[in-house]
């Protein structure tokens, strides 16, 4: 854990340390000494802090420290992007002895635009998406998705309990929980009653995803209890209308490996349909070879702020959208709501419901 906080101190630092370069090439009339030494310095030191404060304070005025530090970790990732661009930019314009003095303020531009525009994102209701899925051994159905959520000091009890009326409105047979539900915060009981006062007639199911273990696993196992969803931790159960329904933990962090999901596949009856339940987006080949019928996943917010996504994509082969995979319908959600920043550039927060035949 010693080793994460301080590769994350070190990427903090060299992102404020490429912006300020930037802003050096750019602008040379900015103080020098003071954006390349001191400035990355107290970003890094600012955004550390105040994550860390107000993850263990909840009086009033952290919650301002919270959205200020987390805020300007995005806009920091933004401008890094733009700015390490920029100076690739810089330097082959000052090889081919090509203007460059419109770089600066058109980037400054882009900049303000993107952070303006993530703010945004980040800040708008999450869209109503309507997958329509067609799967032979399925019955009708309709399903609604809860995934990435972030419930506590991030997203407030009036905004979530917006998000899923938008989601009851649609009058779903069930509903199938896909991890990372809640972080930390207060009111942690409150989210959990709104969740056991949603109605859905087959139940309520649900998965653990890599953040429950993160801010505790015995606590976590209990908010799911205590929010009325039958947690399946490589577990396999049925609805009551006979569609079976089969759990993971979650694959990265509680190392599950191939194996396990084709012992935990095996125990389903092939005569009926079989839903799999992943927070992590993989193993999809292996489902579909087990005779998964529909299989869902959360955990990649779709890359949240872009250019990120192409990260996520060097970890998973599927990063959002439905799939097919020999007959296996496999859909990711970009998630209701934000980890950690909240913000979202390019890609947008979903409430996921899927129509079954």
């Amino acid at each position: 854990m010693g080793l994460f906080f301080i590769s994350v101190i070190c990427i903090l630092w060299a992102m404020a340390a490429t912006v300020m370069a930037w802003l050096v090439c750019a602008f040379p009339a900015l103080p020098r000494r003071a954006l390349l030494l001191v400035l990355p310095i107290l970003l890094t030191a600012f955004i550390i802090g105040g994550i860390a404060y107000s993850r263990s304070h909840y009086h009033a005025g952290t919650g301002v420290l919270y959205y200020a530090a987390y805020i300007l970790f995005g806009f920091l990732f933004i401008a890094f992007c733009a700015a390490a661009v920029s100076l690739f930019l810089y330097w082959v314009l000052g090889i081919l002895h090509a203007p460059r003095v419109w770089l600066g303020p058109t980037n400054t531009l882009f900049i303000l635009a993107a952070c303006g525009l993530a703010v945004w994102g980040g800040f708008s209701e999450p869209k109503l998406k309507i997958i329509r899925v067609n799967s032979p051994q399925m019955p009708k159905l309709k399903i609604a998705l809860l995934s990435d959520s972030h419930l506590g000091r991030g997203v407030s009890l009036a905004r979530f309990d917006k998000a899923l009326s938008r989601l009851q409105a649609q009058q779903p047979d069930v509903l199938l929980v896909l991890g990372d539900v809640f972080e930390y915060g207060q009111n942690r009981e409150k989210y959990a009653e709104r969740i056991k006062n949603f109605s859905a007639p087959l139940g309520k199911y649900g998965v653990l995803g890599n953040h429950e273990y993160y801010s505790g696993y015995e606590n976590s196992v209990q908010f799911y209890k205590e929010a009325g969803i039958t947690l399946l931790q490589n577990e396999l159960t049925q609805l009551p209308n006979g569609v079976q329904v089969a759990g993971l933990k979650d694959i990265k962090t509680a190392r599950v490996t191939p194996q396990e999901i084709g012992q935990l596949l095996q125990q389903a009856d092939p005569q009926r349909p079989l839903i799999l339940l992943s927070h992590t987006p993989l193993y999809a080949e292996e489902a579909a070879e087990a005779g998964a019928d529909l299989m869902f996943s959360g955990h990649t917010h779709n890359g949240q702020i872009w250019p990120f996504e192409y990260l996520v994509k060097l970890q998973f082969p599927r990063v959002y959208g439905l799939f097919d995979i020999d007959g296996l319908k496999f859909y990711i959600t970009s998630g209701m709501f934000y980890w950690g920043i909240p913000l979202r550039f390019l890609t947008s927060a979903e409430l996921p419901v899927i129509e079954v035949n």
